[in-house]
């Protein structure tokens, strides 16, 4: 009897442990996205399972199930473009086909400018250059002598104009030559930096590094270790630079068990937020208020037309300052990755432009006057790396070529000028002057009956296609040969530079409008009745059909080698 008694309350004991831990588990599963961008291990597994197939010569116009004639159409289409690029510039064609093998990263871009069943075939026809010899003004000039109006923006270095930056840098190194690359020492240039920066952030203390990769790095380990707690929130389709520890899903090899990727703008994600104790900070990159829960749009993962995207500055300033509030409450770190916007969308960034102040803010990219550099600004119970009280418990963090004399000279002069009149200005009218812009060429779009439109957040925009088609991919080469350089994400996003005059502009809105023209006689766009959902269909058809392939493909025979290891002795 006692042992029954015993036995029903270890029972009961074990359900009422059991009881809070499901209703956490339950809670956090309901604050992630229905996507498969929010459940980061199972995008991992199911990407494993992809195979590889790839469209030939008979496919590749036709994979749509389009007409005879309108494969003709855009196989015509198609090989005049590829004269087109390839005479244009053979040289810078040729000399980037030498340095590919090695260079991994080129490989990589080159592999996935374009969804994979059509890269093989893209990549063997339709050649483009990845170099180039000077820039000036918006204009970009290749080995070839060709000029382009620059789309690329640098990864987002380049806000103010390549002229810009080059003063920056010639006038920095000119300022600490005497110097020269001294490390661990600091030029004093620095205090002036710190002190613009404590301004500008609103923040009390200054860590300077070499890349916004290291920013967020040294962001996450100094909330970790002030908090005492281990798992960080990052939302759904963010990116926060390449380091393994902020990003579970595809791309990082290694399994990540201390990230809570969840639903931005959801209540449900700030239950979680309310109830968990161990949630040390939410990182933010405010970039994601264009297109809130989804992934940085690029060309490769470009099927149909369910690419979307609207900024909407009132809503995202409003779920800030709910997030702000929480974090305050529940003393958890609130972090803005600002390495992308960061002076791009306001003097102060993000922090200014929505009205909502973080507890950590990481900058890079631009702030560097052209250099590398990535920069941490904080309140002082979130910076200090050691305790006065425990001395043995650190919180290391160094780098060689942090506060580089020559990039902290450089960051000085952006710094500077950035603050003169003539341009701090400017930022009164940039989100008006972008958004003039967006409309008049969305307005134009429409009238002239082109599937293509435009969404951004000011100088950043990316490209949306109206109706669904297998081949909107297509578009990029359209504008490239319309003389726009693209980064190697295609349409996905076009990053404009704040010196391009309204003349530049509209020297860009022709040829865009131009290409989409063209892509469209030459029949990308003339697909039989289609949905993003018939699209995704097919895909997995063929998907399912070249596993099925591999599977009863027979296998190779043994070399002689394998055979020989095969029957080697142990």
């Amino acid at each position: 009897m006692e042992q029954a008694i015993a036995l029903s309350a270890a029972g009961l004991l074990a359900m009422a442990a059991f009881i809070p831990a499901a209703r956490s588990r339950l809670q956090l599963s309901r604050a992630k996205h229905p996507s498969l961008r929010g459940h980061a291990h199972l995008a991992k597994r199911l990407a494993k399972l992809v195979p590889f197939y790839g469209f030939d010569d008979a496919r590749f116009f036709d994979s749509d199930g389009v007409t005879a004639d309108v494969a003709q159409q855009r196989r015509s289409g198609f090989e005049r473009l590829t004269r087109l690029l390839q005479e244009r510039a053979p040289h810078t064609i040729r000399v980037t086909e030498q340095i590919e093998s090695g260079i991994s990263d080129l490989q990589f871009t080159a592999a996935y400018r374009v969804p994979f069943q059509y890269s093989a075939y893209v990549k063997a026809h339709l050649k483009v250059g990845s170099l180039m010899l000077e820039s000036a003004g918006v204009l970009l000039k290749d080995l070839d002598g060709n000029v382009a109006y620059d789309l690329t923006g640098s990864y987002g270095v380049n806000v103010f104009g390549y002229d810009f930056y080059k003063e920056c840098i010639e006038a920095g190194a000119e300022r600490v030559k005497h110097l020269g690359p001294l490390l661990g020492s600091y030029h004093p240039v620095i205090e002036d930096n710190v002190r613009r920066l404590k301004q500008i952030s609103g923040l009390d203390e200054v860590s300077f590094h070499m890349s916004g990769t290291e920013a967020v790095m040294q962001a996450v380990t100094l909330a970790r270790y002030h908090t005492g707690r281990s798992h960080v929130v990052s939302f759904c389709g963010a990116y926060h630079g390449w380091w393994d520890g902020v990003q579970p899903g595809v791309g990082n090899p290694r399994a990540v068990h201390d990230v809570y990727t969840l639903s931005e703008m959801d209540d449900a994600t700030l239950r979680v937020l309310r109830h968990r104790t161990d949630i040390a900070c939410v990182l933010v990159n405010p970039l994601q208020s264009l297109h809130p829960n989804r992934g940085a749009s690029g060309d490769a993962t470009l099927l149909g037309s369910d690419r979307l995207a609207h900024f909407d500055r009132h809503r995202y300033t409003a779920w800030l300052k709910e997030l702000r509030a929480v974090c305050t409450a529940r003393s958890i770190a609130l972090v803005f990755d600002e390495v992308f916007v960061g002076f791009r969308i306001a003097y102060g960034g993000a922090q200014e432009f929505f009205g909502v102040r973080a507890d950590l803010v990481t900058y890079g990219k631009t702030l560097g006057g052209g250099l590398p550099v990535g920069v941490v600004c904080g309140k002082a119970r979130f910076m200090k790396r050691f305790r006065t009280d425990r001395p043995s418990d650190i919180c290391f963090a160094r780098g060689t070529f942090n506060s580089h004399p020559y990039v902290m000279a450089a960051m000085n002069e952006f710094l500077r000028r950035i603050d003169q009149p003539s341009i701090r200005s400017t930022y009164d009218a940039v989100e008006a002057t972008w958004t003039a812009r967006a409309e008049a060429l969305n307005a134009r779009l429409v009238r002239e009956h082109l599937p293509v439109r435009v969404a951004h957040l000011t100088s950043i925009w990316t490209v949306l296609y109206a109706t669904p088609s297998r081949y909107h991919w297509m578009f990029q080469y359209y504008l490239r040969g319309e003389g726009l350089a693209l980064s190697w994400v295609g349409t996905g996003r076009l990053i404009f530079s704040h010196n391009y005059t309204d003349a530049d502009f509209a020297a860009v809105a022709e040829r865009f409008v131009v290409a989409a023209r063209t892509m469209k006689a030459d029949g990308w766009w003339s697909s039989p009745p289609l949905s993003n959902k018939s699209i995704r269909r097919q895909v997995l058809r063929e998907m399912l059909a070249s596993r099925l392939a591999s599977i009863r493909r027979p296998a190779l025979a043994p070399s002689p080698v394998e055979r020989s290891d095969r029957t080697a002795p142990l």
